[in-house]
């Protein structure tokens, strides 16, 4: 698996092209969280935005499909006695309904064959009045460098879908969420969080 085999040179690489934005997404996530929730996070990858998360919550599950991933989401979240590492699919999670107050998945959308029904899985298990927090990379805007996006695509990573801000806004509206705060992350490659409380 391409993500097993990039684990521990992810940071790396991110930081190099995209610090800015790589490290303030953790922070822009985490203003989300409150000291008595109870949070999910999906494709947790190296625990970057899981580092941010693990000290403002009362129990963080961070998980995602690659082993090596969590290895490295361990390592940043080690001091944390309230974070457990999981592996866990994110089209088919084992908890129960409304078991979360805050459901994350970073960077992840763009990546699924069907995005739509992994958004229905997360709101699944977030509680009523819960919220999830779903940011992604914009990496179809103007200005972003293609040669790096195509770089990614060479070493491995396949987009199933590349984003501008006005693209995924309409991603959401076309499944139905109207009430989505939106949050952009400006860098390199910016990031657009999407926040979205359950009904």
């Amino acid at each position: 698996m391409f993500w097993n085999k990039v684990a521990k040179v992810y940071d790396l690489i991110e930081t190099v092209y995209n610090g800015k934005v790589y490290r303030a997404l953790g922070e822009k996530a985490a203003e989300e969280i409150g000291e008595n929730d109870i949070v999910l996070e999906c494709a947790c990858g190296t625990g970057e935005i899981s580092r941010y998360i693990a000290p403002k919550c009362k129990q963080l599950i961070a998980t995602d499909i690659a082993e090596e991933m969590l290895k490295q989401t361990a390592k940043k979240c080690r001091k944390y006695n309230n974070v457990k590492i999981r592996r866990a699919d994110m089209t088919q999670l084992k908890w129960r309904d409304n078991r979360f107050d805050r459901v994350v998945a970073g960077n992840v959308i763009h990546l699924l064959e069907e995005p739509y029904s992994v958004i229905k899985e997360l709101e699944r298990v977030c509680k009523i009045g819960g919220k999830m927090i779903i940011p992604t990379y914009i990496n179809a805007s103007e200005g972003v460098n293609k040669k790096a996006v195509r770089f990614l695509e060479i070493a491995g990573v396949n987009f199933k879908r590349q984003f501008t801000r006005s693209s995924y806004q309409k991603f959401f509206e076309d499944a139905g969420y109207k009430n989505v705060d939106y949050y952009t992350i400006e860098g390199r490659m910016p990031c657009v969080v999407a926040v979205i409380m359950k009904r």
